[in-house]
């Protein structure tokens, strides 16, 4: 099995931004956001931008992506599969997530 480029790249990137000190902990946490956001593009698209039936979640406001990400990890709000994706976030990774798809990173 082939690993997609961006995948590699988010990796290496999250891997540089953890050994830099200092200033480090902001260039994690936005390496995280592009890790944790590489579980969206499949089914929503590079970015977040739908080309098909799934929903963009690009642009959204952060507060409501947070608000679904969490209905979803409840169990609140019915799905097929978010439910069991959501879940496997924490809060602060579902926070991360808002952000970097509203683009307010």
């Amino acid at each position: 099995m082939r690993l997609p480029t961006s995948l590699i790249a988010a990796a290496v990137a999250t891997a540089f931004s953890l050994q830099i000190a200092g200033a480090g902990s902001a260039r994690a946490d936005m390496a995280s956001s592009v890790v944790l956001a590489n579980t969206c593009f499949s089914c929503h698209g590079t970015e977040g931008q739908s080309v098909g039936a799934m929903p963009t979640i690009k642009g959204k406001p952060a507060k409501y992506i947070e608000t679904q990400l969490m209905a979803f990890r409840a169990g609140k709000k019915s799905s097929t599969v978010m439910g069991r994706i959501a879940k496997g976030f924490n809060a602060d990774e579902i926070k991360a997530l808002s952000r970097y798809f509203s683009g307010s990173q």
